[in-house]
Parts: structure tokens; C-alpha cells; sequence
């Protein structure tokens, strides 16, 4: 059962959405929070999904910022692009605690806005091509539809490459 942030976070969503005036379908299924079984249950393909990976990007010795990378679903997050991206000298996943205040959603619930300062929204450009994007919408048990375009025109993240394809052999970020 979701805590009481995540019906926060879903409410915020929801309220942005609709002062917006993004058109949006919201999808009840199992509890469910990895991507491809959350996929089969919306009945859609994988590279219709939003993965949201949150990261820690360590730029210099004092300097640590946290990106929200957004991949499709059939793709992994690729680090050294983001590396790259911020000339940081390390990325790596953010450790669950910090993921989870940042985003505020536990894992398999992140979205792909932030609604915080500190956590800067990377978009892969394929994110935004869809024309239909699904991601979990702050909570296991209901999922959320929009275009791409909307959810750029919303979001407002950062486009750049930053997917790579998933291997079978390697986990998929």
C-alpha cells in the first residue's frame, strides 16, 4: 500500500497535469513496479514506457548534483553519456534513501518530473517521440498515459541521449 507522499506526489502530478491541460489516461492494474511486468499488464510495449533511474553525479570533489535520467523502457540508463553530459568525474545510481526523497516515490513508482530543486530531470530524446508514454504514476497500482510532447511541454527536462540498448546479459538501469 502506498505511504501518504506518494498519494502526495500523485496528487501534485495529477493537479499539474490538469492545470496544464494535458489530456491523460490513468490505468488501475496490480501492484506492480519493474518495467516489463507493469507493461504486460497495460498491454503495451516496453519502448512505450518511462524508466526513471535516479543518479549521482559527483562533477568534483564538492560538487554532487542528482539527475533523474528518463530512458525507454527497453533501454538501459548509459552513465558515461551522462558523465559526459556534466563533465563529472563520477555517476552512479543514487542509493535508495536519497532516490526516494528526491523523487518522492519509492522505487518502481518514479516519475519522470521532478518536484524537486535538487533533482534535475535528463530525458532521452526517444522519450519524447512517443506518442504515447505509460509510467507509474507515484503508485504500484495505477499508471498514467500521455504524449511525449506533452509530457516535454510539462516536464520541461533536459533532452539529450542518454540511452543505450539493454543487453541479456547485463542488467537493465
Amino acid at each position: 500500500m502506498p505511504g501518504a507522499d506518494a498519494y502526495d506526489t500523485y496528487d501534485r502530478l495529477i493537479s499539474l497535469l490538469d492545470a496544464s491541460r494535458v489530456e491523460h489516461r490513468l490505468i488501475d492494474h496490480a501492484p506492480e513496479g519493474t518495467t516489463d511486468a507493469v507493461c504486460a499488464l497495460r498491454g503495451h510495449p516496453a519502448s512505450e514506457a518511462a524508466k526513471c533511474i535516479v543518479l549521482r553525479v559527483k562533477v568534483d570533489r564538492r560538487t554532487t548534483r542528482h539527475v533523474l535520467a528518463v530512458v525507454p523502457g527497453d533501454r538501459r540508463v548509459d552513465l558515461d553519456a551522462v558523465r559526459a553530459l556534466y563533465a563529472a568525474r563520477y555517476v552512479g545510481f543514487s542509493d535508495a534513501e536519497t532516490a526516494e526523497r528526491l523523487a518522492r516515490a519509492i522505487p518502481g513508482t518514479v516519475l519522470p518530473f521532478s518536484f524537486d530543486p535538487e533533482l534535475e530531470v535528463v530525458a532521452d530524446p526517444e522519450v519524447v517521440k512517443q506518442p504515447r508514454l505509460y509510467f507509474n504514476a507515484a503508485r504500484l497500482d495505477r499508471s498514467l498515459c500521455l504524449s511525449g510532447a506533452d509530457y516535454e511541454r510539462v516536464a520541461k527536462p533536459r533532452v539529450e541521449p542518454v540511452a543505450t540498448p539493454a543487453h541479456a546479459d547485463t542488467p537493465a538501469g
